[in-house]
């Protein structure tokens, strides 16, 4: 299997899941108030969504390198 088939295979396996998910979320740590050793810490939790247009078009890309890299080898 050469590059651009795995490329074009990660891409829509990139596509699909960001269809499948639609986003993902984290925490973030920060400090919310240090006084002297007493230090208070803060979880926030964080979500990013993906746009649906960008699931399509990873699988679309995915698609045309697959062709593309199916007629060069």
């Amino acid at each position: 299997m050469n590059s651009i088939k795995l490329v074009a295979l990660l891409f829509i396996a990139a596509g699909v899941l960001a269809l499948a998910y639609g986003g993902f979320s984290y925490t973030k740590d920060s400090t919310a108030v240090k006084l002297g050793p007493l230090e208070l810490t803060v979880q926030e939790k964080k979500t990013v969504n993906i746009p649906l247009w960008a699931g399509i078009g990873a699988i679309v890309v995915g698609g045309a390198l697959l062709l593309v890299g199916s007629k060069r080898g």
